[in-house]
């Protein structure tokens, strides 16, 4: 059974995926970036109000009002695939995602994916990836926009780390926007090269925002990775077991 509500809900992905990319593809030229943006949230938050109907993988969120009223830089934990769907459905829609180049070339997704204008780098482009984020997320959070990042490059299994990159405190530093960081245990659920989805609630923690006035870049990446792998530890690391038929709580 939970492998065949997985494989249901993989074929939803595909299906929704088609029918909120295709018009982004077709006219995405035309459209303006709050139009491309509203249509990438609908899809974020029918897929995740989805896995809740489909495999019983539901969320619960802390600390909303952690988010600034004016444009931030969220650097959020990667666990798994469910917080690149969620967190484009949940956070407001103004969003611009720092992600590697390669998404871009995925068929129907990744070129809707381009009239989103995220910032696409190249990861083995060294000091001209970081230059990039820093010249294009200057100039996105001047025109309003929130920039997403995950820090750990690539999704991190639970209970394991990966060193932070420094590219979202460095444009923070260098533009003195707040950074908004964000922790989860995702994994737990959906792991990060697995189909099956887990039944249960994804712990979701929006922290306070951190601040680059007095620190530099290097100090500010410590502060978000101690805060949010710090908030991941007090989260469930593993899957409650069913209480069996009869037994007492």
């Amino acid at each position: 059974m939970l492998l065949l509500r997985s494989l249901l809900f993989f074929l939803c992905l595909l299906v929704t995926t088609s029918l909120f990319a295709l018009p982004i593809v077709v006219l995405g030229w035309l459209l303006p970036f709050s139009a491309v943006s509203r249509i990438a949230n609908a899809w974020g938050l029918t897929n995740v109000t989805l896995l809740g109907f489909i495999c019983n993988l539901r969320f619960e969120i802390q600390g909303w009002e952690n988010l600034p009223k004016g444009n931030y830089i969220v650097c959020a934990k990667h666990q798994s695939t469910w917080e690149t769907i969620a967190l484009r459905g949940l956070l407001p829609p103004n969003q611009t995602w720092i992600l590697k180049r390669e998404l871009l070339w995925i068929p129907v997704f990744g070129w809707a994916l381009f009239h989103s204008q995220p910032i696409a780098i190249d990861r083995k482009a060294g000091r001209n990836a970081v230059k990039q984020i820093i010249e294009q997320g200057r100039r996105y959070l001047q025109m309003g926009r929130n920039i997403i990042v995950f820090p750990e490059g690539t999704r991190v299994a639970p209970g394991e780390r990966r060193k932070y990159g420094i590219g979202g405190a460095l444009l923070a530093q260098k533009t003195g926007y707040p950074v908004v960081p964000i922790a989860h245990n995702a994994g737990v659920f959906w792991r990060r090269r697995g189909i099956l989805k887990y039944p249960g609630t994804v712990q979701v923690v929006i922290g306070p925002p951190l601040e680059s006035a007095t620190l530099t870049a290097s100090q500010l990446n410590r502060e978000i990775e101690d805060w949010i792998e710090s908030a991941v530890a007090r989260l469930p690391g593993e899957r409650m077991p069913k209480r069996r038929q009869g037994t007492s709580p």
